[in-house]
């Protein structure tokens, strides 16, 4: 007898539908998991055949199939367990076959009890792209399951309650639509830093319009703490970019299953020691990487010289198309990347190049080694480059209590409200991803900015890229301040942050 249940799988941080085929044969009694399985799917049988007799079942003397379709693709993971033991005890007459409109996801112990899983939100939402309507998952992935509406839900604790389930002996009940709770963000707030307004000013345009940033200054100034804000004015999460970002974690097993679903904007700083890999995805499971871990956030990158070279010419493509594309032996994977690259670095190896305390040590020849770690395409992808000085003693000890992160968003909302309105049914979320045509459709300049941008373009040899990127700084500015065209004003604040001579001292 040949027994069909569905099943789910993951390509990469896509779900997708797939079945397990259970057969019962005469002959010796073997147990055989076929349709491109690695050890963990293998695995299975055991942990199949330890849970079918520890739930009081007869495990079946037979000659067992499990084909796992598609064939063709290959099976990863522990997610098959669940769906093969329900198919084996109903193809033995243990259990009724179960509805055509429902699937099983899950881990087995060796005890029956079922185990979390990664990935289970993008294989909900899989499902019901399929048109199944109820899904079986371990208990601890019932909430994140939840999230992709439209499924009756069950979490399963162990496969003695799915069997009186499945019997109608003792029905379990449906698990509610988790819905996230009011909290407190718990980020750090810009209140925290003393001085630095005019790095604080960036931080603002930077959210403000999702641009990238740099921040170069000596040690102790402040630019990690700085960047470490960025997160608590940027705007929120729509819940359609809550669900992806969210998706993407769960692969990688980051998710909390308490709090399944990200209500903040992630924010992922890497250890310079980061390989390529790592950064970009891929490995032999395929997964995503820290590149893909920031989409719709921040990726920090401290001490940017300190990264190997290949590590940093690899956020080049992803900076410019919002999409990774990792080509291994295994396949070839795209990954969302749309992330804001924030990165800080000293001035020089030493780190106190133009500190007023004069204890540099680097000559002009070590500082431009050290600097021309980082290439000049990677510094042309970057919106703002921002100086950060050392705080003076006066500002570590003024009374007055600065601006909070809360006021300073307020600002940024009102400006991402505008474009928004903006880019109305264009996919496009802020300036800082508008395409040349917008450019030169939303960035007009007249007479007088024309002049001035003319000048700085031939007098700081900018780019193309550089030159369309001052322009959509300048058009945040411009929103920040609630003007419908770009001013003298704007433009020449724009033009300010792509002044590269910080970089030499």
């Amino acid at each position: 007898m040949v027994t069909t249940v569905r099943a789910l799988g993951l390509n990469g941080i896509a779900g997708y539908e797939g079945t397990a085929e259970c057969f019962l044969s005469g002959g010796l009694p073997a147990f055989d998991i076929v349709g491109l399985p690695d050890a963990a799917v293998r695995e299975a049988r055991e942990r199949v055949r330890a849970a079918v007799k520890n739930c009081g079942a007869k495990f079946p003397v037979s000659r067992i199939t499990v084909n796992l379709a598609p064939a063709g693709t290959k099976k990863a993971g522990t997610v098959y367990d669940l769906p093969i033991f329900v198919g084996l005890l109903a193809a033995d007459g243990n259990l009724p076959a179960p509805p055509k409109d429902a699937a099983f996801i899950g881990e087995l112990s060796l005890t029956g009890a079922l185990r979390g899983v990664s990935g289970v939100l993008p294989m909900a939402l899989a499902a019901r792209e399929a048109g199944i309507r109820t899904l079986y998952v371990p208990a601890d992935n019932a909430a994140e399951a939840t999230l992709a509406e439209g499924l009756t839900v069950y979490g399963v604790p162990d496969v003695g309650a799915l069997v009186a389930h499945l019997k109608n002996e003792a029905p379990l009940s449906p698990a509610p639509v988790w819905v996230p709770e009011p909290e407190e963000t718990g980020l750090p707030d810009l209140q925290d830093v003393m001085g630095q307004e005019h790095v604080k000013r960036a931080l603002e345009i930077a959210a403000a319009g999702g641009h990238n940033l740099l921040l170069i200054g000596s040690p102790g100034a402040g630019k990690s703490m700085l960047a470490k804000r960025l997160p608590s004015i940027l705007p929120e999460l729509s819940r359609p970019e809550a669900l992806e970002t969210s998706g993407i974690w769960s692969v990688a097993g980051l998710t909390d299953p308490r709090h399944p679903l990200l209500t903040q904007r992630p924010f992922r700083s890497p250890h310079h020691t980061t390989s390529a890999a790592a950064l970009a995805g891929g490995g032999p499971l395929m997964r995503p990487g820290e590149i893909s871990l920031a989409h719709n956030g921040v990726l920090f990158l401290d001490e940017l010289p300190e990264f190997h070279r290949d590590v940093l010419e690899a956020l080049r493509q992803p900076l410019e198309d919002g999409i990774v594309t990792v080509a291994r032996a295994g396949g070839t994977l795209r990954l969302p990347a749309q992330f804001q690259l924030v990165c800080a670095m000293n001035p020089c190896k030493c780190g106190w190049r133009g500190h007023p305390s004069g204890k540099c040590t680097c000559s002009d020849k070590e500082v431009e080694k050290y600097v021309q770690k980082i290439s000049g395409p990677l510094l042309d992808r970057i919106d703002l480059h921002v100086n950060v000085p050392s705080v003076e003693y006066e500002a570590m000890r003024r009374k007055s209590k600065p601006e909070s992160s809360a006021q300073v968003k307020e600002r940024v909302d009102a400006a991402r409200a505008i474009q928004s309105r903006r880019f109305e049914g264009t996919g496009i979320p802020c300036n800082a991803q508008m395409t040349p045509p917008m450019v030169g459709r939303f960035c007009e300049l007249d007479s007088r900015c024309d002049a001035l941008m003319k000048s700085a373009f031939e007098r700081m040899g900018l780019t193309a890229r550089s030159h369309d990127r001052v322009l959509r700084v300048a058009r945040t500015i411009a929103d920040l301040d609630g003007a419908e065209h770009i001013g003298v004003e704007h433009l020449s604040e724009a033009i300010q942050y792509r002044n590269t001579d910080i970089l030499k001292g």
